[in-house]
């Protein structure tokens, strides 16, 4: 995979993980639970699951030019990604956990509308080094 490509499904996959574990907190908020040592270690046994669980390579193929084996291969990180804020914040209240889901999803998506800048980026450090390189006689 070019490094072009690798960039596309990496943001992608962070992305994806953000907003499930963004929709995972404010599941919870919905709910009416709060945070507590017995969510995170709920949410900590849901991702060794999910671990265990994950199918094997070249199960699902792309789907719409998105990696989808490479976001089901990462998904046990979901639970986990919503389980660190709540571990920082243990006696968050049901609001509280809607907001932190909400500030997972914002990452989520502001990761999402920043590939562009990403790619450019890569393109502007690969151009740089292409000139540096002819610069240089090599």
């Amino acid at each position: 995979m070019d490094t072009e490509a690798a960039i596309r499904h990496g943001t992608m996959q962070v992305t994806v993980l953000l907003l499930v574990a963004a929709a995972l907190a404010i599941g919870f908020g919905v709910a009416g639970v709060g945070a507590s040592l017995p969510i995170v270690v709920g949410l900590l046994v849901l991702a060794a699951v999910l671990f265990v669980a994950r199918p094997d390579e070249d199960r699902f193929g792309p789907v719409a030019g998105v990696d989808m084996d490479g976001i089901v291969q990462s998904l046990w990180l979901a639970p986990l990604i919503t389980a660190l804020p709540l571990l920082v914040r243990l006696s968050a209240t049901p609001g509280e956990m809607q907001a932190i889901g909400g500030l997972l999803g914002l990452a989520g998506m502001a990761n999402y509308f920043l590939r562009p800048v990403y790619l450019l980026c890569y393109d502007l450090v690969s151009a740089v080094r292409e000139s540096v390189g002819r610069a240089n006689g090599r």
